[in-house]
């Protein structure tokens, strides 16, 4: 088929239309800019730093005595809390983190505190894109392996 130029000739449909990008669409390696506001909840933040801290070497569980409890309420009915143990306080480019842990016997206390206060700091930084003013590690208790082995018969005695 034949278009007719503006100019009355004949030209090919073969001839390729200039390539645009839609509007609100940016083209490969440009970044799309606009207006509009970008709201994380608390919950998320807490979460994400929750999964850092889980990660570090010597971390056996996050959260104290009650929160452990309702912790293993949760697992049983297959639900986990990947947030329990943490508190955030979260401000518009700000967050402070608290992180309560028991750790494992025997590693060293203030390096796994440090390696949580990276981890977080890191994961909190890069996800969210807030800036971490302070994140304080609580260490509740020692996960002793001997725990382990003591737990074991009165989870026989319960069935």
């Amino acid at each position: 088929m034949d278009l007719i130029d503006t100019n009355g000739s004949a030209a090919s449909s073969n001839k390729t239309p200039r390539s645009s990008a839609p509007t609100g669409t940016a083209l490969a390696g440009e970044p799309l800019t606009g207006t509009g506001k970008t709201v994380i909840n608390d919950g998320v933040v807490a979460k994400v730093a929750g999964i850092a801290a889980r990660e570090v070497t010597g971390v056996h569980a996050l959260g104290g005595g009650a929160a452990r409890a309702l912790g293993a309420i949760r697992e049983a009915m297959n639900n986990t809390d990947v947030s329990q143990g943490i508190s955030v306080e979260v401000g518009e480019t700000q967050v402070a983190v608290d992180v309560t842990i028991v750790a494992e016997y025997p590693v060293q206390l203030q390096q796994v505190a440090n390696d949580i206060r990276s981890s977080v700091i890191r994961a909190i930084e890069d996800l969210v894109g807030l800036e971490v003013t302070e994140v304080n590690v609580t260490i509740v208790d020692i996960h002793l392996p001997s725990d382990d082995a003591d737990a074991e018969p009165s989870k026989a005695a319960l069935r």
